[in-house]
């Protein structure tokens, strides 16, 4: 369908990760609508201490789908995005990776994080007692997640827990067929930006200088910069 400008609008769904949920995108969500896409979030199971598996996380993305759409992952939602699209490719059209971790076949997003050349998230989990969830120190967040962001306090008061097990789980494979394309942020604490780029290799790859949350921290510019990958990305969602 056409947008403004000519722009074609597009179905975005945003999907957060560790410890966020779906408020984290309240204030990207209206500036993609004023660039003439139809954007929303959702929160994922499990960040209410229950349990959860990487499949619950994929089929409550399916289930929000009501037609072709774009996902965008954050951190961690790079799995489950991925996931979701493995089986429902009728109505994925393409997936965006913002400061993810990308998935590769037979490896963990677990994996991944303790592959990273560096590992300045270390020392920050709080496990519960029963090894099925953790939180984030609060101590560590603002300097991880929200050191370019005004509110830190207040952001880091919003993060609740998150389940281990879709951490854990190895990303199946194979890879959907589908367009994708990386947000690295250049200033990224929590996920190294050279570990980022390298997990983004072989698809096209944008960099906003942010922190680990640039949806939080700078919202405007990279909804322009979502704007323009969506632009690269077949018409016809």
């Amino acid at each position: 369908m056409e947008g403004f400008g000519g722009w074609a609008v597009t179905r975005v769904l945003l999907v957060p990760g560790s410890g966020f949920g779906a408020w984290a995108f309240d204030r990207l969500i209206p500036e993609l609508a004023a660039l003439g896409h139809q954007a929303r979030a959702i929160d994922l199971p499990g960040r209410d201490g229950r349990a959860a598996t990487l499949d619950d996380h994929a089929r409550a993305i399916r289930a929000a789908l009501a037609g072709p759409t774009i996902l965008i992952g954050h951190s961690a939602g790079g799995y489950p995005i991925t996931a979701a699209a493995q089986t429902a490719p009728d109505l994925v059209s393409g997936l965006i990776y913002l400061a993810a971790y990308i998935p590769r076949p037979g490896k963990s997003l677990a994996d991944l994080r303790r592959a990273g050349p560096a590992q300045p998230m270390r020392g920050a989990f709080q496990i519960s007692p029963d090894c099925a969830s953790y939180r984030f120190d609060p101590a560590r967040c603002a300097d991880l997640f929200f050191h370019d962001c005004p509110d830190a306090a207040a952001l880091t008061a919003r993060m609740g827990p998150e389940p281990i097990a879709p951490q854990e789980t190895p990303f199946p494979g194979p890879l959907p067929p589908l367009p994708r394309a990386a947000l690295i942020a250049r200033d990224d604490r929590a996920i190294p930006p050279d570990w980022q780029r390298a997990m983004a290799a072989g698809m096209a790859q944008e960099e906003l200088a942010s922190g680990h949350c640039p949806h939080l921290s700078m919202p405007g510019p990279l909804a322009q910069v979502i704007h323009r990958i969506l632009s690269t990305f077949p018409v016809g969602n």
